[in-house]
């Protein structure tokens, strides 16, 4: 869909990366580590100084207490990070548990391994987790639960309580848990984001995901990194150190001083989005498509049908044409795409000007919908 946004000259709402960079700091950090010959292999699990300020980071956010030597791995991104922890941890046959519409690496992640995925599905319109749903989906085949709060692609933040009823769970079923939470920043109208790893029995059974990409609009960059115990970082370097080595050595340096200087930059990013999701949720309300407020990340979705459309793939495929705009059909991130048929996602992580300007290209649709 990007491609196609190219191709046609349209706007793309569809892949989710900002159209600004990240903290000027940050970048001329970036800019004098290259100079300064931070450009060869760095240490395999990075660099201490980004070790230690992970951990810093989680202790201060969250009170979580980690010890940087053995419990933080700094990964290609947080999806490099995702797939060497599924390799590590999941043998042929076992079964991974995950909030579907996902990210879709998880199922490739998965297939590598040679498990199987079961989805457990979040409904419109509040695309909330229904706890007996997900018990009912445990079998004695289940190894991993791979959980994503803030979810993409729906928006939705778990709330206290269903991290609380997750927990339980997996303590219960002895389940490890893979929480995939690289928008950990970006929640809307107060709503916090509660790690699973900080609840009664789960620090020991938790790798928890973090994505400078996310956290500071670099999302380029790929540096992102895995927490928790010993023995479980210790299965995803065991892969990760054959699969891309060492990551980003000029960029490390740089994210380890802005996770320790850079609160307020990234505070003022969640109230950007917020404002920015509030413009592109009411834009596309009012021109007839029903959409829905995302509690968090960067996206919204939207129901095509209330613009006369019974498939969203033809929906974004002909939206170019149509309005020059590009979206996202959401049957790509369902194991079954019948589930996501009627449903695309919207990235309202661009400027202000930019998804006015796309709302206005839109409104052919509402002129003449079908």
């Amino acid at each position: 869909m990007s491609a196609l946004a190219v191709s046609t000259g349209s706007i793309n709402l569809g892949q989710g990366f900002p159209d600004t960079d990240g903290p000027t700091q940050l970048l001329e950090d970036a800019v004098a580590a290259i100079r300064a010959g931070h450009n060869q292999y760095p240490p395999g699990i990075g660099i201490p100084s980004l070790r230690h300020a992970v951990v810093a980071h989680q202790a201060r956010h969250y009170g979580i207490e980690l010890d940087p030597d053995r419990e933080v791995l700094v990964t290609t991104g947080a999806t490099e990070g995702i797939a060497a922890a599924l390799l590590g941890l999941i043998d042929p046959g076992d079964e991974v548990v995950a909030l579907e519409p996902f990210y879709d690496s998880y199922a490739a992640g998965v297939q590598l391994a040679g498990g199987r995925l079961r989805g457990v599905t979040l409904e419109p319109p509040d695309f909330r987790l229904d706890l007996d749903v997900l018990a009912a989906a445990v079998t004695d085949r289940t190894r991993v639960l791979l959980l994503n709060s803030p979810h993409n692609p729906t928006g939705a933040v778990l709330t206290p309580d269903e991290v609380a009823g997750v927990a339980r769970l997996c303590v219960e079923r002895d389940l490890l848990v893979l929480s995939d939470e690289v928008y950990e920043h970006l929640t809307f109208d107060g709503r916090p984001h509660v790690p699973i790893s900080t609840l009664p029995g789960m620090a020991e059974r938790t790798l928890t995901a973090g994505s400078a990409g996310k956290t500071f609009s670099v999302t380029g960059w790929k540096v992102g990194w895995l927490t928790g115990p010993d023995h479980l970082v210790t299965a995803a370097r065991s892969v990760k150190q054959y699969l891309s080595y060492a990551s980003g050595a000029p960029l490390q340096p740089a994210v380890a001083t802005a996770l320790t200087t850079q609160d307020a930059w990234v505070a003022g990013l969640r109230d950007s989005l917020q404002s920015r999701r509030d413009l592109l949720v009411d834009g596309l309300t009012e021109l007839g498509l029903t959409t829905y407020r995302p509690e968090g990340t960067y996206f919204a979705t939207s129901d095509v049908r209330s613009v006369g459309y019974d498939d969203g793939t033809a929906f974004c495929r002909e939206l170019p044409e149509r309005a020059g705009v590009v979206a996202i059909p959401c049957a790509v991130f369902y194991g079954s795409p019948d589930r996501g048929r009627f449903l695309v996602r919207w990235t309202f992580s661009k400027q202000e000007a930019v998804l006015t300007r796309a709302l206005s290209r839109l409104e052919s649709l509402a002129r003449g919908s079908g």
